[in-house]
């Protein structure tokens, strides 16, 4: 089976998430805008192909099927490579593990970009202060506590006591927190994820990928980014 991933090019952000599953698995797949330009997504976003409309991407099609949002891509590739427990407990209770983590990204993004998207972070440092300020002393601890907490009920290493993509995610928000807020991250006491960011690492897959240039590093242009008046 073979797959494309539409997503803006030059940053990680929420494609990311998507990327490590795929290459986790091994899977076969192409991130097409890196090859043909952002323009390559235009008829999808403006409905001019088959198919359903995504609001944004990143967005996956699989054969005929075009499939948006990450949560809901994950919940699709999930079963197809064995990324995800067997039963419908398992894999209700992962999808909402994904969904709590989307909310989180959006909480990340809304640091730096706490007025307006369409509004540069210079235009609004003063607000992004106060919004980062709460972010790292309350919803950092709140979201990365509740995360640290379902590892402890799954057994101390998965989630949901075996590997799935939702280990990938945690990973990527690990690695994505540390990179924008170093001195926030550093007073968090997280064993059990930080022992997960670190097993996830060493996957031989994710590890080839890590060191490969198709890993785009972390920059000012996507979710997490590291301002230094941000991190307190």
């Amino acid at each position: 089976m073979s797959y494309k991933l539409y997503y803006w090019t030059g940053l990680q952000g929420r494609g990311e998430f998507v990327r490590l599953c795929l290459e986790d698995v091994g899977a076969d797949y192409t991130d097409v805008a890196r090859i043909e330009g952002d323009d390559v997504m235009t008829p999808f976003l403006d409905g001019e192909h088959q198919g359903a409309v995504p609001y944004a991407p990143p967005f996956l099609t699989s054969g005929r099927l075009v499939i948006a949002q990450v949560a809901n891509i994950l919940q699709y590739l999930g079963p197809r490579h064995g990324l995800v427990p067997e039963g419908e407990a398992k894999r209700l209770h992962a999808h909402q593990l994904e969904l709590t983590i989307s909310d989180l990204v959006a909480e990340v993004h809304d640091t730096h970009h706490p007025v307006a998207s369409e509004l540069y972070y210079e235009d609004q440092k003063a607000e992004a202060k106060k919004r980062s300020k709460d972010f790292r002393e309350n919803r950092i601890p709140k979201f990365l506590d509740y995360f640290e907490k379902t590892i402890e009920r799954g057994g101390g290493r998965f989630p949901l006591r075996e590997h799935s993509y939702v280990d990938l995610s945690l990973f990527q928000v690990m690695s994505g927190l540390a990179y924008a807020f170093p001195k926030a991250m550093a007073k968090q006491k997280l064993p059990l994820l930080r022992d997960l960011q670190k097993r996830v690492a060493d996957r031989p897959n994710i590890s080839a990928y890590l060191s490969s240039e198709r890993r785009i590093p972390f920059n000012t242009t996507g979710i997490f980014r590291h301002y230094p008046e941000l991190d307190g």
